[in-house]
């Protein structure tokens, strides 16, 4: 797997500026589920336009970042009960540049995971 290359700088072939951060990732992916759902409550008719325009939304404003990655999206909407949601993945990968990066939110009504996958290319 890659890392730091003490001579050039690299990591794992690339800059530290074209790297990605959980932080930079939860921005996006919080504004986008806030853009799909704004205030509305749960409504089984609504969920699939939600989950596509969060997918959709991430990957645009991902791909506009201009940085050397393929992405996956996923996301899950259900109505918020008490029943409570679970989730797992797991990947092998160049833990140096690639990541993931999971968002849960709620509102009264809603609870929303989402999760983005990026890997270098």
């Amino acid at each position: 797997m890659g890392g730091l290359d003490e001579e050039t700088g690299l990591i794992s072939g690339l800059r530290e500026d074209q790297l990605i951060t959980n932080e930079e990732m939860d921005t996006i992916v919080r504004e986008c589920i806030e853009s799909a759902v704004g205030t509305n409550s749960f409504l089984h008719s609504k969920v699939n336009q939600w989950t596509s325009n969060v997918v959709e939304g991430c990957l645009k404003k991902l791909a506009g970042l201009q940085k050397p990655f393929k992405y996956i999206v996923t996301c899950n909407f259900v109505q918020k009960t008490g029943g409570g949601m679970h989730t797992a993945s797991t990947a092998l990968w160049d833990a140096a540049v690639d990541g993931k990066h999971t968002v849960l939110w709620e509102s009264q009504t809603i609870q929303c995971i989402a999760t983005v996958y990026w890997l270098a290319i």
